[in-house]
């Protein structure tokens, strides 16, 4: 069919999208380029610091926070100033957090252990990511006409997803060409801050803000209390299931790292070169986003004949066993690469999971049930890492396999009481 997309078509339409697409879209290519080289290290980074499991799992609890309450406050302030001010901003501080996730080491005290600074550094590095999503998602639908609003969204996740897949294997390189985990990371961290800095100035100086529209006032909390009561009773059985799946995927997320580099301390070689284990876990990352990039296509197609709930169940499943999977993998390169591949494929049933969320809603309430879908997934998911922490503390197998446990729960549910509302 003529209409049917394919993987590429967001280039092909990249050229001919409006102005504040393009800015949006190509600064949400640095931004991820920079979180992807620098976010996956920071729980190994946190370690080499002097933090322990426990440090490292509350870490994770207080990104997934950042995660779910920046977003709102960011929409917030993005409607009153403009979305080009608040992403101008929202840019300063990312920045800003990176270099201050440089200067850990350096602002270590007998009183302040230089880790301390790391967690100062999430809550700046994540506003442009977090904070400034209203502001992208205003910059699109202003940008572009009713009819191409999926193209222009189209430009801005693709393009993310690049950066998701180069960022990794710029980080892998750096750490290949430098003496010790420590001070490669320091290098990946300045380069970051570099694209981020590019980035906030490129969107300042190009987007045209004469379409931005301001102030409009707030209805309530009881607005966003009557979102929730008016979940569909079919949402909420999905919501059940997806919030199960991705606690247990939370519990272990920010040590996976450690498994790599620490736990199995595993390292790549091919033609006679040697990638360390960090350098590695750059190298797996890409595989994990490039199977990720060319499995969205054929699984979306594979939806529209079997369906979308078997296809989410996939996802589902990919996310459940994937920790018990690493943790009791030997420590052999290909077998990691294996596992990371297939790891991939849980990103493959995303479409069909946000078609479930959005199917069961009124046409004119999709966007206040998406919303809060997610408010509550990610606040029930704020404990997991700092319980994974505690866990992977005593054992490392115990964490990763209550972990798995906690998603295979989630899987079962689903199959057992989701419901499907569109096929």
């Amino acid at each position: 069919m003529a209409d049917t997309p394919d993987s590429l078509g967001a280039f092909r339409q990249f050229a001919a999208l409006e102005r504040g697409v393009l800015v949006v879209s190509v600064a949400m290519f640095a931004f991820s380029l920079a979180f992807q080289m620098t976010g996956r290290y920071i729980p190994e980074y946190l370690t080499a610091l002097g933090a322990s499991a426990g440090v490292v799992g509350l870490y994770g609890s207080v990104g997934n926070l950042v995660s779910a309450v920046y977003p709102y406050p960011g929409g917030r302030l993005s409607d009153r100033v403009g979305s080009r001010r608040a992403l101008t901003l929202f840019g300063a501080l990312s920045t800003f957090g990176f270099l201050v996730w440089w200067a850990a080491p350096l602002l270590a005290t007998p009183t302040i252990p230089a880790w301390l600074w790391i967690f100062l550094g999430l809550f700046l590095t994540q506003a442009w990511k977090s904070l400034g999503l209203g502001a992208t998602f205003a910059i699109v639908k202003q940008s572009v006409t009713q009819d191409r609003l999926a193209t222009g969204f189209a430009s801005t996740e693709t393009f993310r997803r690049v950066g998701f897949l180069l960022g990794p294997l710029l980080a892998a390189a750096v750490l290949a060409l430098t003496a010790g985990f420590t001070a490669g990371f320091r290098w990946i961290l300045l380069v970051g801050a570099a694209f981020a800095l590019v980035a906030t100035f490129g969107q300042h100086l190009l987007y045209d803000a004469s379409r931005d529209s301001l102030g409009k006032s707030f209805s309530g909390v009881s607005a966003v209390l009557d979102d929730l009561r008016g979940l569909p009773s079919e949402l909420r059985r999905l919501l059940v299931a997806d919030t199960l799946v991705r606690f247990g995927n939370g519990m272990v997320y920010v040590f996976f790292v450690l498994v790599v580099t620490d736990l199995r301390s595993v390292s790549l070689t091919v033609f006679g070169v040697t990638l360390a284990p960090a350098a590695f876990f750059g190298v797996l990352l890409a595989v994990e986003m490039a199977v990720a990039l060319l499995s969205m296509l054929p699984v979306a197609r594979l939806a529209d004949r079997v369906g979308l709930t078997p296809v989410v169940a996939l996802g589902f499943a990919v996310y459940a066993v994937f920790p018990v999977l690493v943790v009791f993998a030997p420590a052999d390169q290909w077998v990691f690469v294996a596992l990371f591949a297939f790891s991939g494929l849980r990103f493959a049933g995303l479409p069909a999971h946000k078609a479930l969320i959005v199917g069961p809603a009124a046409r004119d309430e999709s966007g206040s049930v998406t919303g809060a879908y997610y408010l509550v997934r990610n606040v029930a998911v704020v404990p997991s890492a700092l319980l994974g922490g505690v866990l992977y503390d005593r054992s490392p197998v115990l964490a990763f396999t209550v972990a798995s446990v906690v998603g295979a729960v989630g899987v079962l549910y689903f199959l057992a009481r989701g419901e499907r509302p569109l096929r």
